[in-house]
């Protein structure tokens, strides 16, 4: 887990961008007569077609291990979220763009926890 503050605040950056554009873009597809299922779907589909490329991008900068499951995560989430959303009464692209930067944080956020969960625990079961 990497913690010095380039690292992290690129991989929150990164997070919050493609969160962003995962749930813009979401929000710019999906249409509020869509069913929410089908808007979710839609959603997840277009995280994970933005969300490769970028983490296939970044992580030249930030490293591979700790960019690329947080920001596919994000980006699968970002999208469901806005797709039920957008589903559901029509989200667009300015609330869609806060939806994804939401979710990145919520999801950069746990990956971090539960990283220095499991290197905690290993190292008292270690230790």
């Amino acid at each position: 887990m990497e913690r010095r503050p380039y690292f992290v605040m690129g991989d929150l950056a990164s997070n919050l961008l493609v969160g962003a554009l995962v749930a813009a873009t979401t929000g710019a597809v999906v249409d509020g007569a869509w069913p929410m299922v089908l808007g979710m779907g839609v959603g997840m589909l277009l995280g994970d077609l933005i969300a490769l490329p970028a983490a296939v991008l970044l992580t030249t900068l930030l490293g591979a291990m700790e960019l690329m499951l947080p920001l596919m995560l994000t980006g699968m989430v970002s999208g469901m979220a806005a797709g039920m959303v957008a589903a559901g009464d029509g989200v667009g692209t300015s609330n869609g763009t806060l939806i994804g930067a939401l979710s990145g944080v919520v999801v950069f956020t746990g990956t971090y926890l539960l990283n220095g969960y499991v290197h905690a625990r290993h190292r008292r079961e270690a230790g």
